[in-house]
Parts: C-alpha cells; structure tokens; sequence
C-alpha cells in the first residue's frame, strides 16, 4: 500500500500539490456553509487559535524549504 502511494506520490508536481490545497479550502467552506453547527463553531472560536494552528502546521515546512 505504501509503495503504491508513494508511486503515485512521485507523478504529482507543485501545481498539483497547490490545487490539492486549494480543494480543501473549498471543501472547508462548503462544509461550514451547508452545515450550521460547523459555522456557529468557526464563528465562536477565538481566531487567534486559528493563527496559532497556522503557525504551527506551518514550522517544518519553513524550516525544510528555507532554512535547511
């Protein structure tokens, strides 16, 4: 399975890897606008934790791409 993956892994380039984000971000909003408990609970957190969770997720790719 692994290997099967990591196959198809390989084929995919930056535009591919950049539109496979940019779905999520779509699926995202989709999802918290059909579904309103999901809203109510983006509406009521606190962005800063959203930031912070950026900041986080964000560190080893930094680090990988521009500092190593």
């Amino acid at each position: 399975m692994i290997a099967w993956l990591n196959k198809r892994i390989k084929k995919m380039d930056v535009l591919d890897i950049g539109l496979i984000k940019w779905s999520v971000a779509a699926f995202i909003l989709f999802l918290i606008t059909i579904w309103p408990a999901a809203m109510t609970w983006v509406q009521s957190v606190n962005p800063w934790y959203f930031l912070v969770a950026f900041v986080v997720f964000m560190i080893r790719p930094f680090y990988r791409i521009y500092l190593k």
